[in-house]
């Protein structure tokens, strides 16, 4: 059979595990293209009002998967990291996409904990049981999928430019450039380049969280909170500019944090939903980038771009 995958939300962090396992199993393997304005327009006729706008680009991703697939995956991450979640929209996404959208063949919605390999493999076998019965089958694709994914590396970390910003923000609005609306390549083209938190080590994200005075509930609150604030407190970037959604729950809480956890750092705060408009989002971004230069000339800051983070690391175990 054929499995849908639609290219939302962690696709850009896991689609190497998802791809090579239902493969290995022997499954034909349909990826939605990628996102355009007709995803997104198709995602908000389905999609509940209230959700953010990568869950109803999602919902756009799967629409566009129902008449080519036998079998369609709507990841229900949960955990990726002990003791810590994933934002609460993944826990009922399957639901939310099976009940928006008519006629999709049947979901494949079993909750993902991925904080360690045994419990991930939990995942695998109960959705692995969807295309065969032979367990032994399920669980060589799944650990052949697991190396895969360990082996896979994303980030951002230009160099050669005069100034450099921490780009914060969940992984789905960093990575999908009509979502963000090529923010990297504006930046880019303004003489800006850009550090995500793959770059930085775990440890000294876990160092910088550890001086809240309490542990933050969410996975992405916390790489968010960690990796630009100290980014900041070392020197390492020019200034930090934060791409959240507009209802993002999450995003209302951390944005807040950063910005008294790195106080007298440049601070951009871009909201997206799917009624932004790229006129006023690049008018932001230029003048964050005046701002920038002027600071820079009127010196003496200078950050350390010539340092390399320690201990970077690719997206099996991060979200």
């Amino acid at each position: 059979m054929t499995v849908g995958i639609p290219k939302g939300l962690l696709f850009h962090k896991y689609h190497p595990f998802f791809e090579t396992f239902f493969t290995e199993l022997g499954e034909e393997i349909a990826v939605s293209a990628d996102t355009a304005k007709d995803t997104l327009d198709l995602g908000a006729q389905y999609c509940v009002d209230d959700a953010c706008l990568p869950v109803k680009v999602f919902h756009g991703h799967a629409a566009s998967l129902r008449e080519r697939c036998d079998l369609l995956l709507v990841p229900r991450f949960m955990r990726v990291r002990a003791r810590e979640f994933i934002c609460p929209k993944f826990c009922g996404l399957p639901e939310m996409v099976r009940h928006s959208i008519p006629g999709l063949p049947p979901v494949a919605g079993a909750p993902i904990y991925a904080h360690t390999d045994a419990c991930f493999y939990g995942w695998a076998r109960e959705t692995g049981l969807c295309c065969t019965k032979r367990v032994s089958r399920i669980k060589r694709a799944f650990l052949i999928a697991l190396e895969k994914q360990k082996k896979h590396r994303t980030g951002i970390d230009d160099r050669g430019f005069s100034l450099r910003v921490a780009l914060v923000g969940h992984p789905y609005n960093i990575y999908d450039p009509y979502v963000n609306m090529n923010l990297v390549k504006k930046l880019n083209r303004l003489g800006i380049g850009a550090v995500t938190e793959e770059n930085l080590a775990d440890g000294l994200i876990d160092a910088q969280v550890r001086k809240l005075s309490k542990r933050p509930f969410w996975t992405f609150a916390r790489n968010a909170y960690g990796f630009a604030v100290h980014m900041a407190e070392c020197g390492l970037v020019d200034g930090i500019v934060y791409i959240s959604s507009f209802a993002c729950g999450i995003d209302s809480v951390t944005t807040e944090l950063i910005r008294l956890g790195a106080p007298g750092v440049p601070y951009l705060l871009l909201k997206i939903d799917e009624h932004t408009g790229e006129t006023g989002f690049d008018t932001r971004v230029e003048a964050f980038a005046d701002l920038l230069e002027r600071r820079r000339a009127r010196g003496p800051h200078l950050p350390a771009h010539g340092k390399r983070l320690s201990g970077g690391k690719g997206a099996a175990g991060r979200a």
